[in-house]
């Protein structure tokens, strides 16, 4: 499961790949389409669908002469179920916990 997990969030790492997939949220999307809003090239675009695609975050299927990109959400869920894990904690407040190293802790002149 760990290497699933690393190629999954490598995979979201970047963020043209996590705008793909939520442009894919809402519908199959030919290659094409999923190039259009992206100021890169189409062959920049098809190395990121290979790394979703590799990931299992995406499937591409050819129907005719156009190859169409579809989400597959259980390589998320994967990745969703073992972060649910941290969900346990109470967050952090940074700010309070500076204050109270401030009060606790000396400061270098005081040590």
């Amino acid at each position: 499961m760990t290497d699933t997990l690393d190629t999954v969030f490598a995979a979201l790492a970047d963020p043209t790949r996590r705008a793909i997939l939520a442009m894919l949220l809402e519908d199959d999307m030919a290659v094409t389409d999923v190039a259009e809003p992206f100021e890169m090239s189409l062959a920049a675009i098809s190395k990121h669908l290979v790394i979703l695609t590799k990931a299992g975050l995406i499937s591409q299927e050819k129907r005719g002469r156009v190859k169409w990109c579809k989400l597959e959400p259980d390589a998320l869920r994967t990745a969703s179920v073992w972060m649910q894990g941290f969900g346990q904690f109470e967050p952090v407040n940074l700010d309070a916990f500076e204050r109270f190293l401030e009060v606790e802790l000396p400061t270098p002149d005081e040590a």
